[in-house]
């Protein structure tokens, strides 16, 4: 077929009209009457062509099945539709028939109502768009359209920039010429119809690229010209000795290696595009780096290759070591061939990568898909034979379209999306499906290779369900498969073990390596040896004390010394306890279990019950029996003995020897753990198991020793005071307790024969050895706030935290920006190392004496950026601007904020002064600004006077004063020569002269003239000595020429002013740029005041330019050239977030205030500086002048919004703009060069050169269904794009397909640009399936992470923030992945964050400085020395290349890694990565502001954290770390929590001690007969708890970082402060929050993300909302403590001091109140008696409200109960049965409490609790009679149910009566029975919903659910009654929101109209 298409002359054939204007001329031309084309539907225009109305078809909304193929028809057709309305008819009518093609019988979503619209709009256009046509024939219209816009693209595509103004039209034009060539192809009668097709069909898409037009020849862009770019295109473009391109079914040969790749394994079209693309700018970033060599040009080039080899392949090769099978890369000999060949692997790596889906999530897995593909790919290109088939070897999948897709992706992708449905949305239990995990670790045993290849789909790990489940219907199609199989490999000859293997029917292979059981014991499972240490020295320390040792030499007496060895028993069976949890806990692994790890298993289960039998049985027979030697005279030890037990202990010991010697010699140990050796595997395979992950961690022997040593340090002081205040003072009571003999107990012992007081010893050793197991989190607290803090002093933090400390450092900043910021000139200067402590002391603080130009650009530009953002106004952008102009050479012209005063200052010294001139000059350059100042004022004035005044009498005049003046100066005379009192008057005349010049006023010439004289007059009659001569000078040059002087002397004009034919001042002064600023400059060094000392007022921009400041002081690599730095992508997932808040979003209230509204509260100084900025005085001014978009952009800016991520991300483009435009070659003017920055070629090279360094992407998964459904957040994104042209948007396309009239669902990952005003699809490649299959946000990384490049990746969430200052850093620190921390390079850097929502609400202020501290002090010293930094979050940078071939950057498999971020960081870690933390660069962070947001962020993380504990990564770090390493893991991770709930536990402990002891009377004898008053210990115990309960674990860091940064003394009275402000109330609210959810989730589960909202205003929650949030994790356990307490102190009264009672409790009445009050407390308005009234009226509501299906647990309590109770409902039998037993608790008050009420008369038979439950029982069937009546009676019979319930009430009347005169039943009784009933019943309501299944069906649920409804309403109305009584206080109110919002009230904020909901006018 021919390439070429011509038109087939028509019959009618008339002649073109000569006085036709082409299209593209008619564009121009309207485009200057400023017509405009809208894309909005409705929108119409009147044409003028025979009344035809212009109306645009909405191209954007349309049905997701067809939008990918007809958009671009329907885009066209409104492009045209002014101009060519017959073609845009066309284009609809062609778009039409292609949707009525694809679905006929409109069964599409949204289809039949398109096809409508779309057919009306066509039948009203068909007759009416013919009267528009120019030409004869639709064809020739539309050939005429089409040549047109060919005629352009010919004209314009060789200098194509889509900066130039005809970038945008060329954009139009291709756009239209590639539709019309469709339209055109269909409309036309035969082939020959069109000419030029090659052109245009060839490339229809040619303005669709990413970065490189790659595809595109014809387009020359900037980015293209680079050397480097050339490079690499050259490289993938060798296709010399590939085979022939008719072997794969292609016409003509391969473009690239990419193609061959594509034809050869069936790879997708677009997938290829985006790879070759990736590889391209990969290697030429990484050639850039190479040192040239003039010799070879190859070398370079085969550098950069080999370096990405290693980085690609470093985990291939490993995986081939640990498998025991050979690599298939093999690389031919010859170099050239070798270099053709590493781009093959790396590009067939790369597409494998591109499109495996979620499978980029199991990395070992592409190992596997790669292994195969690489052989295959091997022999196709030797041209191998095949030993089986004779044929040459060719991919076994072939290379069809979309082969790879469906044949490898497809079905292991179909294994994981079936294992991730058994999941159930994270309700079933991990153990019954695989996750992401499971699945990959398959791949790291052998048995994977039985999978073949091709995959035998019949392998039993294709196979997601046991075989017991699966139908007979699946086992007959599986046996014909295998039948077809069987014959297949009979024909191929395949050996028959496979065959035999295929018989059987496939399992399901279960878990793999490790298993996810929910249980406590993983704690002790995970981290056994710390648990052994703190065990086994608690026992020592326990013998210790029962031995008073006092002394340690004490402890190597040989009994003492045997006593305490006693502890390696203890140790035995722990390790037997351990041995036997592993097979207990990896029971259902044992499928693809090895032998070897079964037998490894079993053997130690061997040893440690053997070591459990024989140490007890030899310490037992040889306890006391000594061997005894005498040691050499003078020994300190003297004489030692020892027994057989010491022999077997030591024996016991010799098995830990070995680990001893290797963790001291680190390098060892890794040798050990990665080598091959048999023997090395044989050792590493007993102490662990052998995985392939987990090998090769250790650290330096200098970082060991670090951390070791700060882990003996804490250690060391635990132990020391756990043993000297918690254990010893014990002793004594306990011995004392254990010598009573008690006879009589105040209720019915259960247990009286025990001896010794079991049950009181118990109770008071519990509190205590809980508090032993929580205080070493105490401990690292205290040690890392030290450490930290040193190590913050030692990197100069903090060193610049105030405006005075800035203005006294800004001298060294240039000197200090160009060491850090700008590249050295040297070579070895470039390799160079972070500076060292000392180099940062003394090389930055040198004094420069002119600033350098690009110091001035850079810091010019920050202020800029300042005032962009208004945080600064014009005025103080003009005190912090420095001048670029260099008018006065020699002389440094700081920002003026620096020169403050300065002038007025040395004017005063000036006139005051009294000495000679030596001594004034010496005091005056005593203060650098000073002089400089007086110095720039002074050449200011010579320069504006000499441009000012023309005259040439002036000019002389003028210059003899200068004289005058220069003379005294030089011979040090000024004070004899000039008086100096009159300056201040002097200084008035010239800054009223700068106000006229600045005012440039034509009219007040006269007062200009004026000012000069006086001025003039000044100076030589009342200043000048010597003034005479002047004025002599002036007399002589007037000598008249006649006698008659006196009269001329009256006409002549005076000086200055003009004569009849001159001017001598000239004014106005010329329109010049870099006069108007020195006047300006000059009339602010005259005028500006002490008030500048102060600016920036901002507090935002005080501290970000004095963080800046900061930072060029701290250690940093030195930083690279632009184009020799290291490429970089940002991304950043989106949901469903806000992008921009709408104008109705910012005017709506909804019962609050407005957020614009709040903003300007919030937010004042920057509101100004908007106004001012966009010359404006209020809002209404702005929004009547249509300035709705800038109102939207300022509000944005300062919320949680993604628009705000995206200009703080974009700022890193802007910044590698600058800093390669400051690179250009010296000897052109930098300035000039900034200036030309509008330069098109300038420009283009600029834009190029961060194209190639930074790609920003934005993961929006929902972007595809907004657009088509038209959310308004589609548009915004939209916006976005267009706005940031770099910007990138990857989201997920769901699309129907109509498959044999059959819908599916095709999934499709795109990457999308900004093109015009078009969103433009780059890349489309399908996916095999739904890609969030697990947790969302991971997965939508992991679908976006193929279109992002460079080596490393940032990830940013979308409630982050960047600037501008920050991202000039962003090369150094890049640097760092090319330099060693420790034994290897970072894989992830740690980076600062600000917290930006701090500033109001104190609850913000507490969680910004809580969040602060963890992200400065707490990572600082994770990083070093402790090494064990994980990722915790966004804003970390990747090593890209080595996280994409390990599995990405987080882990995604649903539930378990809910906390997807850290498990990013475990991975790193346990793939022999390093994480460093670096503190020179930040980035800012949102957070949440209120209570519930916070509660709902604290239990969001605490879920996360009981997954982490359940998970396999926690389980080998803290398996495979050494000793102290495991210990900074445990504390840094899981253990923060786990020691928490341990506190919290704590309480529980020893309040339900102190309730036994005092209910049974022990603690009666104990005081009375004993004369046991406080046990310190108790006391000691309790304050501990405190520590953690109040805050001060993170107080304590918070307090020393906030001393760094800001003063110690500001730190001290923030703290003060805080505390005032209920900071402990909100922090043991917290602990709460934290410990509910992590206890909760570990037993039940259901951990889920819980989204907070991020909401701007600060909003009053109401009572219900608190209630429904709150009730289970504080309120209950808030009623159960106070319980406990009221119930203790009952009945501790008569024997026991008030003052004792208040020291043990007063931190548990602090979290009793604190747990049932404080959401209250922190509710704003929650004191407002109308918001109160509203409350109540809603609780009552809510609680009555019946639920059901679809009622919502916010409208009704029923509903909200059964939603609490859904962790229980999937709970298994071991977390039921857990419940029941904790739920016992509750019967302990009944128990205990009948046996003290009168009614019971003493009596101790059991007989009166059994009647206790008889009482109880009679209430529930009074209960029950009640419901039952109200249901029998109360609608027909209402009479007979009041008579009913009168009856019943009048009998317990009665009863209670006859009670009380016969049996003595008194009010303290009754009050008691309460006391003891009331927890009773909760504990039935308790044990009723754990055993649910057995009873929902019964009478009994009915009853509980009553019961729950009257408990939840009773502790509701009892939380509420305090609440509403303070409301009626009004001070209440004003105190609450005083300390709610005391940072607000500090900076002068209307906080009153926000909380009161008033709007202000503006």
């Amino acid at each position: 077929m021919s390439n070429e298409i011509v038109p087939v002359d028509p019959i009618f054939e008339e002649e073109p009209k000569t006085n036709k204007k082409p299209i593209i001329a008619q564009e121009e031309e309207e485009e200057s009457k400023g017509v405009t084309r809208s894309l909005t539907y409705g929108e119409s225009s009147s044409s003028g062509s025979g009344g035809y109305v212009s109306e645009v078809f909405n191209s954007e909304r349309l049905p997701p099945t067809l939008a990918s193929e007809i958009q671009k028809f329907l885009r066209v057709a409104n492009m045209l539709e002014w101009k060519a309305p017959r073609v845009a008819y066309h284009c609809r009518f062609h778009a039409f028939e292609i949707a009525h093609n694809m679905d006929r019988n409109s069964t599409g979503r949204g289809v039949r109502q398109f096809k409508t619209l779309l057919l009306e709009r066509l039948e009203r256009d068909e007759e009416i768009t013919k009267t528009t046509r120019q030409e004869s024939s639709d064809l020739r219209e539309l050939k005429y359209v089409y040549d047109e816009n060919r005629r352009y693209i010919t004209q314009h595509t060789g200098a194509f920039d889509l900066e130039n103004s005809h970038g945008e039209k060329l954009i139009d034009a291709c756009r239209i010429a590639s539709v019309l060539y469709e339209v055109l192809k269909t409309l036309s009668a035969g082939p020959q119809a069109l000419a030029d097709r090659d052109s245009v069909q060839d490339k229809p898409e040619l303005f669709a690229y990413n970065i490189l037009p790659l595809d595109h020849g014809g387009i020359q862009q900037a980015i293209m010209k680079f050397p480097e770019i050339k490079a690499a295109i050259l490289v993938v473009r060798n296709v010399r000795g590939l085979p022939s391109a008719q072997n794969f079914q292609k016409r003509g040969a391969f473009l690239d290696l990419f193609e061959f790749l594509q034809y050869s394994f069936g790879f997708q079209k677009e997938s290829v595009a985006n790879q070759r693309e990736h590889l391209v700018l990969l290697l030429a970033n990484v050639f850039i780096r190479q040192p040239q060599k003039q010799s070879s040009a190859s070398k370079p080039v085969d550098a950069a290759i080999d370096e990405l080899m290693r980085k690609f392949f470093k985990n291939y090769t490993n995986w081939c070591k640990f498998l025991g099978r050979k690599s298939n890369i093999r690389l031919p000999c010859v170099k050239q061939d070798a270099q053709q060949y590493k781009i093959l692997y790396i590009g067939l790596y790369l597409l494998i990568w591109g499109e495996a889906a979620n499978l980029r999530l199991m990395p070992e897995c592409l190992c596997y898909i790669f292994h195969h593909m690489a052989y295959e790919f091997h022999g196709m290109l030797t041209g191998a034979v095949s030993m089986t088939t004779g044929d040459t070897v060719m991919p076994a999948y072939g290379g069809g379209h979309e082969s790879f897709l469906s044949n490898v992706v497809t079905p292991i992708y179909r294994v994981v999306y079936e294992e991730a449905e058994k999941n159930k949305s994270g309700t079933a239990d991990h153990s019954t499906w695989r996750n992401y995990d499971d699945l990959n670790e398959f791949f790291w045993s052998p048995d994977c290779f039985q999978i073949g290849w091709p995959m035998r789909q019949e392998h039993d790990f294709f196979c997601t369900q046991s075989p017991k489940k699966r139908k007979a219907k699946i086992f007959r199609t599986a046996r014909e498969k295998r039948k077809e199989k069987r014959t297949e490999d009979e024909e191929q000859g395949l050996n028959d073990q496979v065959t035999l293997e295929e018989n059987r029917e496939p399992k399901w292979l279960g878990k793999t390596n490790f298993v996810e059981i929910r249980s406590f014991w993983q704690v002790f499972r995970s981290f056994d040896r710390m648990w052994s240490f703190f065990i086994l020295s608690l026992q020592a320390m326990i013998i210790m004390a029962c031995h008073d040792v006092g002394s340690p030499l004490q402890v190597f007496e040989a009994v003492i010394l045997e006593d305490i060895m006693s502890v390696f028993i203890t140790s035995a069976i722990l390790k037997l306890i351990q041995a036997i949890l592993d097979i207990i806990f990896t029971w259902k692994a044992r499928n693809t279990m090895e032998l070897s790890q079964k037998r490894r298993l079993v053997l130690r289960l061997a040893f440690a019950v053997i070591w459990s039998i024989v140490l007890p049985v030899v310490y037992a027979h040889s306890r006391r029996k000594y061997t005894c030697y005498s040691g050499q005279y003078g020994s300190w030890l003297g004489e030692w003995c020892y027994s057989s037990f010491m022999v077997a202990a030591a024996i016991y010991l010799m098995t830990n020897a070995v680990d001893l010697v290797l963790f001291f010699v680190p390098a060892v140990s890794k040798y050990i753990e990665i080598s091959n050796c048999r023997m090395c595997r044989t050792i590493s395979r007993w102490t662990q198991p052998r995985l392939y992950v987990g090998r090769g961690m250790q650290e330096t022997q200098i970082s060991l020793f670090k951390y070791t040593f700060f882990w003996i340090l804490v250690l060391s002081t635990k132990l020391v005071f756990s043993y000297s205040f918690e254990i010893k003072p014990l002793i004594a009571p306990t011995r004392l307790i254990m010598k009573i003999g008690v006879q009589t107990y105040d209720w019915h012992e259960l247990f009286p024969k025990v001896r010794s007081n079991a049950g009181a010893i118990v109770a008071v050793w519990a509190p205590i050895i809980v508090v032993y197991f929580m205080d070493t989190q105490i401990w690292y607290s205290v040690y890392c706030t030290v450490c930290g803090g040193l190590y913050g002093i030692l990197h100069h933090l903090g060193e610049i935290r105030t405006l005075g400390m800035l203005r006294s450092r800004f001298h060294s900043l240039p000197s200090a920006f160009n060491l850090c910021l700008i590249p050295p000139l040297s070579k070895k200067g470039k390799n160079s190392r972070t500076k060292s402590f000392f180099q940062n002391i003394f090389c930055k603080a040198s004094k420069s004496e002119v600033l350098d130009q690009k110091f001035v650009l850079v810091w010019n530009q920050i202020i800029s950026a300042f005032r962009s953002e208004d945080l600064i106004s014009n005025r103080e952008m003009d005190l912090m601007m420095i001048p670029t102009s260099g008018l006065f050479p020699g002389i440094i012209c700081w920002p003026i904020f620096l020169l403050a005063n300065k002038f007025s200052t040395a004017l005063s010294i000036a006139r005051d002064f009294v000495g000679k001139d030596k001594k004034l000059n010496k005091k005056i350059r005593k203060d650098e600004f000073m002089y400089f100042a007086l110095k720039e004022c002074y050449e200011s004035v010579k320069y504006i006077l000499e441009i000012l005044i023309v005259g040439d009498l002036e000019k002389r005049v003028v210059s003899s004063i200068v004289n005058e003046i220069e003379q005294s100066i030089k011979e040090s005379s000024f004070l004899q020569d000039f008086k100096m009192s009159e300056l201040p008057a002097l200084q008035g005349k010239f800054v009223e002269l700068l106000e006229l010049l600045v005012e440039g006023n034509e009219n007040q010439y006269g007062k200009v003239v004026e000012v000069l004289q006086d001025i003039f007059e000044l100076v030589t009659n009342d200043m000048m000595a010597n003034g005479h001569r002047i004025l002599d000078l002036i007399e002589s040059s007037q000598q008249p020429v006649h006698d008659f002087t006196v009269f001329s002397r009256r006409i002549e004009p005076q000086l200055f002013e003009s004569a009849a034919s001159k001017t001598s001042v000239y004014f106005p002064l010329p329109d010049n740029g870099p006069l108007n600023e020195q006047i300006k400059r000059l009339h602010l060094l005259l005028t500006v005041k002490d008030k500048a000392m102060d600016i920036p007022a901002n507090l935002e921009a005080r501290r970000r330019i004095s963080f800046f400041a900061t930072s060029l002081f701290m250690g940093m690599p030195s930083a690279p050239e632009v184009r020799s730095m290291l490429s970089f992508s940002v991304i950043t997932p989106h949901y469903m977030e806000d992008i921009n808040f709408s104008m109705k979003e910012l005017q709506s209230s909804k019962g609050q205030v407005s957020i614009i509204f709040y903003m300007q509260m919030i937010f004042p100084d920057e509101w100004k500086n908007f106004l001012e900025r966009m010359g404006y005085q209020s809002l209404n001014e702005l929004i009547e002048d249509g300035k709705e978009e800038e109102i939207r952009n300022w509000a944005s800016f300062r919320g949680q919004t993604l628009s705000r991520t995206v200009r703080g991300m974009m700022y890193y483009r802007e910044a590698l703009k600058l800093q390669a435009l400051l690179e250009k070659p010296e000897n052109k003017d930098i300035h000039e060069d900034a200036i030309e920055r509008n330069n098109p070629k300038l420009t283009a090279e600029l834009d190029a050169l961060a194209d190639m360094k930074f790609t920003y992407v934005i993961s929006c998964q929902m972007f595809g269904s907004q657009n088509s459904s038209g959310d308004r957040r589609a548009e915004d994104i939209k916006d976005l794009m267009r706005r940031y042209p770099a910007l990138r948007v990857a989201y997920i396309e769901e699309k129907e397909e109509i498959v044999g009239d059959k819908h599916q669902k095709a999934y499709s990952s795109i990457l999308a640009k900004a093109v015009g005003n078009f969103d433009q699809v780059i890349y489309r490649i399908k996916l095999p399936g739904p890609p969030i299959i697990g947790e969302g946000k991971p997965e939508n990384q992991n679908h976006a992470i193929i279109f992002t490049r460079g080596e490393a990746l940032q990830t940013i969430d979308m409630n982050q923030d960047n600037y501008f200052e920050e991202a000039l850093k962003v090369r150094n620190l890049l640097q760092e992945f090319l330099q060693n921390h420790g034994r290897r390079p970072p894989t992830i850097l740690g980076l600062r964050e600000h917290i930006f929502t701090g500033s109001v609400s104190s609850l913000a202020w507490f969680m910004s400085y809580q969040e602060t501290s963890f992200v400065t002090i707490g990572q600082r010293l994770l990083a070093n020395p402790l090494r064990v930094r994980f990722h915790y979050g966004h804003p970390d940078i990747f090593d890209r290349l080595f996280h994409i071939t390990r599995g990405g950057i987080s882990k995604a498999s649903k539930t378990i890694n809910l906390s997807e971020d850290v498990f990013a960081g475990f991975n790193s870690i346990l793939r022999r990565g390093c994480i460093t933390y670096h503190e020179y660069l930040q980035v800012g962070k949102g957070r949440d502001v209120g209570l519930n947001q916070i509660s709902k962020f604290e239990a969001k993380v605490a879920n996360g954290n009981s997954e982490q504990t359940l998970s396999r990564d926690i389980h080998r770090l803290g398996r495979q770390f050494d000793f102290f390493r495991m210990l900074s893991c445990y504390f840094t991770t899981i253990g923060f929590y786990f020691s928490s709930l341990i506190s919290v536990l704590g309480i529980y402990v020893f309040l339900y001690g102190q309730l036994y002891l005092v209910l049974s009377g022990l603690q009666k004898t104990l005081l009375v007969e004993a004369r046991m008053q406080n046990i310190e210990s108790l006391e000691t115990a309790l304050a501990s708890q405190s520590f953690i309960q109040l805050g001060l674990l993170t107080g304590l860091p918070m307090v020393m970082e906030i001393g760094l940064e800001k003063g110690f003394l500001t730190a001290l009275k923030d703290f003060v402060l805080m505390q005032l402000q209920l900071a402990a109330v909100f922090f043991t609210f917290s602990l709460g929050t934290k410990t509910h959810y992590y206890g909760r989730t570990i037993m039940h589960g259901g951990a889920k993300y819980i989204p907070t909202g991020r909401k701007v205003v600060v909003f009053h929650a109401s009572f219900t909302e608190n209630y429904r949030l709150y009730s289970r994790s504080h309120f209950v356990k808030g009623f159960e403590l106070l319980l406990l307490l009221v119930v203790y102190d009952l009945f501790r009264r008569s024997y026991q001091s008030n003052m004792a009672y208040v020291l043990i409790t007063y931190s548990v009445w602090f979290m009793t109140i604190t747990w049932l009050f404080a959401p209250f407390l922190f509710n704003p308005s929650g004191f407002d008696w109308d918001k109160i009234v509203d409350d109540w009226k809603g609780w009552n509501k809510w609680i009555k409200e019946q639920g059901g299906i679809g009622i919502q647990q916010d409208k009704s309590w029923q509903s909200w109960w059964n939603d609490e109770q859904a962790h229980l409902r999937r709970s298994g039998y071991g977390a039921r049965l857990l419940e029941i037993l904790l739920s016992i608790r509750f019967f302990l008050y009944q128990y205990g409490l009948v046996y003290h009420l009168d009614i019971s008369q003493q009596s101790k038979n059991f007989l009166v609790y059994v009647l206790s439950w008889v009482v109880i029982l009679a209430v529930f069937l009074t209960v029950k009679a009640v419901n039952i009546g109200r249901q029998l009676f109360s609608a027909n019979y209402h009479l007979m149910f009041r008579f009913f319930k009168a009856f019943l009430f009048l009998s317990v009347f009665a009863i209670v009566i006859t009670l009380s005169v016969i049996c003595e039943l008194s009010l303290k009784d009754v009050i008691v029975c309460c006391l003891a009933f009331l927890p009773t019943g909760w504990g039935l309501i308790l044990v009723a919903q754990a055993v649910r299944p057995l009873i929902e069906n019964t009478g009994f649920w009915h009853l509980t659910e009553v019961l729950a409804q009257a408990y939840d309403y009773g502790m509701g109305s009892v939380l509420f009654a305090p609440v509403a009584i303070l409301a009626w206080l009004p001070i209440i109110s004003a105190f609450q929101t005083r300390f709610l919002f005391n940072r607000a009230f500090n900076r002068h904020l209307q906080i009153q109209p926000i909380l009161a909901g008033k709007k202000k006018q503006t």
